[in-house]
């Protein structure tokens, strides 16, 4: 149980929380939500100890294990899965006192450290690593590469994943859907829904709030209210709570006007003096009701294109992918792709497979590694990627940036556009580098609307944007007369927006017959049908729910994996573990070393060769698992 007490919380000069009261109960997933700068991130700092409340209580049981996803990496040289392992610090302390023992051929002690390993039920910690990372959609091939080899969003992933690797009771989770694709995201929701412990989350997604949270807490105006039930329960509740807010101030103030008009006219008069004192005295006991205050909705939209052509953009048996000092590195092959006037497409797939290839190829940012691209006369894009967001330039306005594209054009013209975008008055004429992630990623959307686009391709634009931004995001989308391609693991903005869906994966782009909804049961049937034996096996990873099979891609998949082959590797990597568990059980047997450790030479021995022997055939396992998903 978490008890906040009075509890005031401060950022520096600015008073973020005050007057909180509110108990969470061990066990609850509760999403903590409010606008940008609300204080939410500051809230968990403050439940690390990393913030001190400026007034109150903030109490959380001694005994509780705390886990949560650090802001950096460091460039280490250790593998991935070693990285994830070392979440879990007693077990993998055990593991490396193991190897450290076989190493310096010290019986006692690698005795010691398996029955340690015994005691902390962490002989199968490498496969929930393994797991966490393939979850998260780390290639086999790339469990063994050094943590200083891997991209900054990749980073994050490996953040995320010792995080979830760390034994815990309580689980902050800031934000852990940026840097995900979708297929990832889906797969995180259902580890999240058998967590046992308790888990305050921050996230702008909507939909994954829905799937996990069990309670709300909203955080506003320096307060912070919990409500039960997931986001679209709070919205329901808030919209009553504001009501009837709205309809007790009304009355309070009819009640307070009467009062008020009786005490005017007879305060003066003697024979209702007594009376006029009498309601004088209610007026100042009365409590006041404040009037709920609207908040002011984000509404942004994107002018009509100046023309648009009905066919717009076409690429034909087109490989794509980038032109090296080695040759040409094709990522996606034989791609067929129409753009007409009104077309909203989403791509799926995991990251990695080629989405922001195409959509680069679409910009022409690309060249064609092979086939045709052909665009329209009239043909105007706007494209946002992630690095647009990065490119804008620092030490200038935002002004400055809208003056650059619109030569000519009057400052108070660009004043005005900009204040749609939520830049207004003086905000304009504000350094970028001011701007929060959300107000950055605003700009660079402004920017692409002023030029007037009559195609939108937008690579993860959600990044950053709070709830309100998003939603207003996709009202303007869903209005939008151009064609629209989006590639975003934000299933909200994507099932508002999109009615076509196209899947990336296994060098290919194919449209996918069925929504959203569908494409998420087909993942889990997937997974579920590919690996539900080795999940028994597996303790600790929270396992997937079974669903019944859904639609699968349009067209036929290909690298179908030999159903016989995968259930032969199964039975392989199961016996491989049977027979190591019980090689490690007679290691942890003090008998063993009665006859001075030459019975302990030949198990370590075996257990070496029977640790390799499993390691291949896990690798070639998971390889026919991402060949079967292909």
């Amino acid at each position: 149980m978490i008890a906040f007490k009075d509890f005031a919380l401060r950022r520096g000069e600015r008073l973020l929380l005050s007057k909180v009261d509110l108990v969470l109960q061990a066990g609850w997933r509760v999403g903590v939500i409010g606008r940008n700068g609300t204080g939410k991130s500051s809230l968990f700092a403050a439940m690390q100890g990393e913030l001190e409340a400026d007034r109150g209580d903030l109490d959380i049981p001694g005994r509780v294990r705390v886990a949560s996803v650090a802001q950096e990496t460091p460039s280490l040289p250790d593998a991935a899965i070693d990285f994830v392992l070392s979440g879990d610090a007693p077990v993998h302390a055990a593991i490396q006192a193991e190897a450290n023992a076989f190493a310096s051929e010290d019986w006692e002690a690698v005795a010691e450290a398996h029955q340690r390993l015994e005691e902390l039920n962490g002989y199968d910690a490498s496969a929930r690593a393994g797991k966490l990372l393939h979850g998260l959609g780390f290639a086999a091939e790339a469990h063994s590469r050094a943590v200083s080899t891997f991209s900054g969003g990749w980073r994050v992933r490996l953040n995320l994943a010792r995080a979830l690797m760390t034994p815990s009771d309580l689980l902050l989770l800031d934000e852990p859907t940026n840097h995900l694709d979708l297929d990832a995201v889906l797969w995180l929701e259902q580890w999240l829904l058998h967590y046992p412990g308790t888990l305050l989350l921050i996230s702008h997604d909507r939909e994954f709030l829905d799937e996990v949270t069990s309670h709300t807490l909203h955080l506003h105006d320096g307060s912070a209210r919990l409500y039960t039930g997931n986001y679209t329960a709070f919205e329901r509740q808030r919209a009553e709570h504001l009501r009837l807010q709205q309809i007790t101030h009304e009355k309070t103030q009819a009640e307070r006007a009467h009062l008020q008009s009786f005490v005017d006219r007879f305060s003066a008069s003697a024979a209702k003096a007594k009376q006029a004192q009498s309601r004088v005295k209610r007026l100042a006991k009365m409590a006041d009701t404040e009037a709920v205050r609207v908040e002011r909705a984000f509404r942004i939209e994107f002018p009509a294109p100046a023309k648009l052509p009905y066919a717009l953009l076409r690429i034909t048996h087109a490989d794509c992918g980038y032109s090296t000092a080695s040759g040409p590195a094709t990522i996606l092959h034989d791609i067929g792709f129409i753009l007409e006037a009104g077309d909203r497409i989403a791509l799926l797939g995991p990251n990695g497979a080629g989405k922001s290839t195409l959509v680069k190829t679409l910009v022409g940012e690309l060249p064609l590694l092979a086939g045709e691209r052909s665009g329209h006369p009239d043909l105007r894009i706007g494209y946002f990627a992630q690095h647009t967001v990065e490119s804008l330039r620092a030490g200038t306005s935002a002004i400055d940036h809208l003056a650059d594209i619109a030569p000519g054009v009057s400052t108070q013209q660009l004043r005005d556009f900009l204040g749609k975008w939520n830049f207004p008055g003086d905000r304009a004429f504000e350094s970028v580098d001011t701007f929060s992630g959300g107000e950055r990623a605003r700009l660079a959307l402004a920017l692409i609307a002023w030029r007037q686009p009559n195609v939108l391709l937008l690579d993860e634009p959600t990044n950053h944007l709070d709830l309100d931004m998003r939603e207003a995001l996709a009202e303007a989308l869903a209005v939008f007369e151009g064609a629209i391609v989006l590639v975003s693991h934000d299933r909200h903005l994507i099932g508002l927006v999109c009615d076509t869906f196209w899947r990336v994966a296994d060098g290919t782009a194919q449209e996918f017959d069925g929504d959203l909804d569908a494409y998420a049961v087909w993942l889990r049937s997937r997974d579920s049908s590919n690996d539900g034996k080795a999940r028994e096996k597996k303790v600790g990873v929270a396992p997937e729910v079974t669903s019944a099979p859904a639609a699968a891609p349009a067209k036929p998949r290909r690298g179908k994996a030999n159903a016989h082959k995968l259930a032969r590797a199964e039975e392989r990597v199961g016996e491989l573990e049977a027979r190591l568990a019980k090689l490690e059980a007679r290691l942890a047997d003090p008998s063993v070393y009665a006859d001075g450790g030459a019975q302990v030479v030949e198990l370590g021995r075996e257990q070496a060769q029977l640790q390799g022997e499993l390691d291949a055939a896990e690798a070639e396992l998971l390889e026919l698992y991402e060949e079967d998903a292909a």
